[in-house]
């Protein structure tokens, strides 16, 4: 235990490689207990950082600026930490194979500058191996150390949920696996530091990996049935969100809802998993399924769109589509690996234009991933369908009577009531019928909202 206690007396520091929507959380939360070297190869991102700016919006720009956290992009830094996290994002390349770059990076990196006797934590998430018989040998050839002797290594899946502000890291049990009983004991100790709900100690980092990527499969699967009901709930004309009301008020229904499933997680996550069962010869059925059913849903809502727009004989081709959000899900900046890309791309096969309402998205993120820029909602005007894709906590307040202004010239005769027209020669039910909207995730009211527009949803 004398690497626990150098570390609370400040004789040794704690390092967290990886500065994003988990590295960051981690570090400031480190530095209020211990000394922490905070490490990014983004060097803007580092620059922000000491500037008491957070883009991540997860802890706060106060919370940055008070922090003793020591920003660095230098590496080398890194050799004077004796506890080492690492947290770098895990995705998959276009053919959802897994893509080990950034670990593989971050573990040479690391590597580099690890001194005997230090212990290395991976937290990114992982297929069962990974750890030991990736990261180990690039660890041990970067450096010349044999890990077991000279180091050793354990495993502590991340579990923050980006944009949440009850499930936090202090909030949410920690997994944690060693190498060994020393090395599982320490790393324990020190995370306790930090977790006010307490650690549970896996019995081998295997377990510990494996148990991280079922958790956000579960999710996938469980989402990917409530989408596959509100496809087939809406063949049949039936509500889903009615549905899922009525089914609730039994105590063992399952909470969870129809929406898009983008992300670093669970949008990921699970190939990961089946990518290493393939390896093994075993072809997975249910998970594999539930992916394809939520990778195929930004498609599904474009195409609804199209369909509510031939409806109010609209010509869809050269139509104006504005949709709101663009974030992988609510009340968080993070655009990567985000759904609402595919409803853009299907709605652009169609020949419409699309713009973007998303005042909380990384402007830089999104523009370098997908070459996209945003719209202010005050400047929506003329159009000819919405999309609120990401119900955002900025739109809490949006009004039907406010998206009455943004739709064409034909629908601009209604009263602030949205119930009478202004014009008595025009028809209330084919002014509402040409003006298309679609809540992805319910934000309004159903009654209200069709009472005034063409309104569907999941």
């Amino acid at each position: 235990m004398n690497m626990y206690e150098d570390i609370i007396k400040g004789k040794e520091k704690i390092s967290i490689v990886g500065l994003g929507y988990v590295g960051m959380p981690i570090a400031i939360a480190f530095a209020k207990k211990v000394k922490v070297i905070g490490f990014d190869v983004n060097q803007e991102k580092i620059k922000l950082y000491k500037n008491g700016i957070d883009p991540t919006k997860e802890v706060g720009n106060k919370a940055i600026k008070d922090t003793t956290v020591d920003f660095t992009s230098k590496d080398d830094e890194l050799s004077r930490a004796i506890f080492h996290i690492v947290a770098v994002p895990t995705p998959v390349n276009s053919d959802h194979t897994p893509d080990l770059t950034p670990i593989k990076s971050a573990s040479a990196t690391l590597g580099r500058n690890l001194q005997k006797g230090s212990i290395v934590i991976f937290e990114s998430t992982v297929y069962p191996g990974v750890t030991e018989d990736v990261c180990v040998p690039i660890l041990e050839k970067e450096s010349g150390l044999k890990c077991g002797t000279d180091f050793k290594v354990g495993y502590s899946p991340e579990r923050i949920n980006p944009g949440d502000k009850v499930h936090r890291l202090e909030t949410i049990t920690k997994v944690v696996a060693g190498m060994d009983e020393e090395t599982l004991n320490i790393a324990a100790k020190i995370y306790e530091l930090v977790v006010d709900a307490g650690v549970h100690k896996a019995e081998n980092i295997k377990v510990a990996e494996a148990a991280k990527v079922i958790e956000n499969a579960q999710r996938d699967i469980n989402i990917a049935f409530m989408n596959e009901l509100s496809i087939i709930f809406d063949k049949m004309n039936i509500d889903t969100n009615s549905v899922l009301k009525a089914a609730g008020t039994k105590w063992n229904f399952l909470n969870f809802s129809p929406g898009l499933v983008g992300g670093h997680c669970i949008g990921v996550d699970p190939y990961y998993l089946t990518y290493k069962a393939e390896q093994l010869g075993y072809h997975s059925q249910i998970i594999l399924s539930g992916r394809k059913i939520n990778d195929d849903m930004g498609k599904y809502i474009a195409e609804n769109t199209v369909k509510k727009m031939i409806k109010s004989n609209k010509q869809v081709k050269g139509s104006k589509v504005v949709i709101f959000g663009f974030t992988f899900k609510e009340n968080t900046p993070d655009v990567r690996n985000t759904k609402v890309v595919d409803i853009i791309k299907e709605l652009e096969e169609y020949g419409v234009q699309v713009q973007i309402v998303d005042p909380i998205a990384d402007q830089e993120d999104l523009w370098n991933e997908y070459s996209i820029s945003v719209i202010n909602r005050s400047s929506v005007k003329n159009v000819d369908a919405l999309i609120f894709a990401v119900p955002h906590q900025e739109f809490e307040d949006i009004k039907l009577e406010e998206l009455v202004e943004m739709y064409a010239p034909s629908v601009s005769y209604y009263n602030k009531d949205l119930e009478v027209a202004a014009t008595a020669e025009l028809n209330t039910t084919e002014i509402k019928e040409d003006r298309v909207l679609v809540d992805v995730k319910g934000m309004f009211n159903k009654e209200e909202a069709e009472k005034n527009f063409l309104y569907w949803r999941l």
